[in-house]
């Protein structure tokens, strides 16, 4: 259960490893605010589809199997929309499209195909903790850097001077590049540290 747990933030990151649910990292990141929104959504979607489709993984027949997910997948996203209209209306304007397309997001999708339908109830909701938590460390990590160096802010407090801001950070270009570096030295620390264990192995 722990390796499941910090696989998914880690040596599994949906967004940093499987290059999976791409397009809301790169539009939400704007600020930190908006990225905790979207990373708790995520983490609450995951966590119940991945408990339900679970629980009635024997009972779905195989032909109709992707189908009941994306019925399981669409309650629990028009769940978290309605409560964000109703009591985060200003998130959900800044998050727009991006609730609803949470349906169709592929680590949702894919977990629920590939680990979901074939474990238990326990562990299947470990690997959405795990999942959801990777996904939301990316898109704050993404967006921090971003809000910080594009808008001079944090958490809509002021930490540099607008006038030394850079505005391509604001920009999709900004969340292409920032996404690009933290993907290459995410990496490479993952590479050395697999060397490192190899180097391990054969002494």
């Amino acid at each position: 259960m722990k390796k499941i747990f910090f696989d998914g933030i880690f040596k599994n990151n949906p967004v940093i490893v499987q290059l999976v649910g791409l397009c809301s990292v790169l539009a939400i990141t704007t600020s930190i605010e908006n990225a905790i929104g979207m990373g708790a959504a995520v983490i609450f979607v995951l966590l119940g589809s991945n408990i339900v489709v679970s629980m009635l993984r024997n009972f779905i027949p195989d032909k109709v199997r992707i189908p009941s997910y994306v019925v399981i997948i669409a309650t629990f996203v028009t769940i978290v929309a309605m409560v964000l209209e109703a009591y985060l209306p200003a998130l959900n304007n800044a998050l727009g499209i991006f609730i609803p397309l949470i349906v169709v997001n592929c680590i949702i999708l894919a977990r629920a195909e590939s680990f979901a339908s074939k474990q238990t109830v326990f562990a299947s909701a470990i690997d959405a903790l795990g999942q959801g938590l990777g996904y939301t460390f990316t898109v704050v990590l993404v967006a921090t850097i971003r809000e910080l160096f594009g808008s001079g802010t944090l958490l809509g407090a002021r930490i540099i001077p607008e006038a030394y801001t850079v505005g391509v950070f604001t920009q999709a270009p900004g969340a292409y590049i920032i996404l690009g570096i933290i993907i290459g030295v995410f990496n490479l620390i993952l590479t050395k540290n697999k060397n490192k264990e190899l180097s391990r192995g054969d002494n």
